[in-house]
């Protein structure tokens, strides 16, 4: 295993760390249960692409230099984690009793200075040095956002 497999080992493990932590430890474990969950929309499908991408010009590279087939194995199945951590893994909001995680940071109900609806439809959040652009898919769950943060002040 030479030190390009060991790399590329490192990112598949550290990928499919995240999406356990994400899916699993999140919901469950971290900062008590789960009062409620909202899908958001994604952000940036580009950079995934481009990462994708990038991993697949890598794989040429390795085949047409011959390389080894575990080199081109691995990567593909890094272009694989990517692509369901880019496209298939939807971004969420989780709310627990004491705060609630956005992009994968716990922000505690205190810091919250003032809250907004915006004119399209996005939820504004106003922390001490911080604003937070919330973009729902479904408009239905902004009324649940609000009744659940009316009913947990």
């Amino acid at each position: 295993m030479t030190i390009t497999d060991i790399g590329v080992v490192i990112c598949i493990a550290a990928g499919l760390l995240f999406a356990v932590y994400d899916v699993f430890i999140v919901d469950h474990f971290r900062q008590g249960e789960t009062r409620l969950k909202v899908e958001l929309k994604r952000q940036s499908r580009l950079d995934g692409l481009i990462f994708i991408g990038l991993i697949f010009i890598l794989i040429y590279q390795n085949i047409s230099s011959k390389g080894t087939v575990m080199t081109t194995t691995l990567l593909m199945i890094l272009a694989f984690v990517a692509y369901y951590l880019s496209y298939i893994r939807r971004p969420k909001l989780v709310f627990k009793p004491q705060g609630f995680f956005f992009g994968n940071i716990f922000i505690r109900y205190e810091r919250i200075q003032n809250m907004n609806l915006s004119e399209d439809g996005a939820l504004v959040i106003d922390l001490e040095k911080r604003r937070l652009l919330i973009q729902v898919i479904e408009m239905d769950d902004l009324d649940k956002i609000y009744h659940f943060m009316i009913e947990n002040q």
